[in-house]
């Protein structure tokens, strides 16, 4: 992880402690990099409830309440179905019956082939907060890797400025922002 990333990490968990709140994550391109990037830092049990690696399409609608007809209809690598996982994964992370205060949800095409008509390096991240579940679109160059450390660093950049109402300078830049 870059240290960069690392920064990042530890700025998303320090404001959600300063506010008291939870976090819950679900990964699908990722595939565990966002949630190992947060337990990275030091204190992070503190905040984090957990995280999902929702890699197979099904486990996207079975484990975190993603509409199978979104899916049918659009595919996993869509806008709404990053929005729902993150609102989802809330839910399915709840600790003592609680659900987590935030959750995050990366969804996209790393590569190296295309996937349900979207390009290579399409990355959508959804974050839910309370009442307010948003998305942002990202479409980012390079190898696999490239592609994954991209979006992990857009992910934590978005779930900054979510918490925080501040944005912080992650090196992924949005193309597109839905709420």
């Amino acid at each position: 992880m870059s240290a960069d990333s690392s920064r990042t990490a530890a700025a998303v968990l320090d404001a959600l402690r300063e506010r008291g709140m939870t976090l819950a994550v679900a990964e699908s391109l990722t595939g565990g990099a966002l949630s190992a990037a947060l337990v990275e830092i030091p204190g992070a049990s503190d905040v984090l409830n957990g995280a999902v690696v929702a890699y197979a399409t099904p486990i996207k609608s079975s484990l975190l309440g993603v509409d199978p007809l979104r899916l049918a209809s659009h595919g996993p690598v869509d806008a709404e179905v990053a929005q729902q996982m993150a609102a989802g994964v809330r839910s399915a992370l709840a600790v003592d019956g609680r659900p987590a205060d935030v959750g995050v949800a990366t969804t996209g095409v790393a590569g190296p082939t295309p996937q349900g008509g979207q390009p290579v390096g399409t990355v959508h991240v959804g974050v839910s907060v309370a009442e307010r579940t948003i998305s942002r679109a990202f479409l980012f160059d390079g190898d696999r890797s490239a592609i994954r450390a991209a979006a992990l660093r857009a992910a934590l950049a978005l779930l900054f400025e979510t918490v925080t109402g501040r944005e912080i300078d992650a090196g992924a830049p949005g193309r597109d922002d839905r709420e």
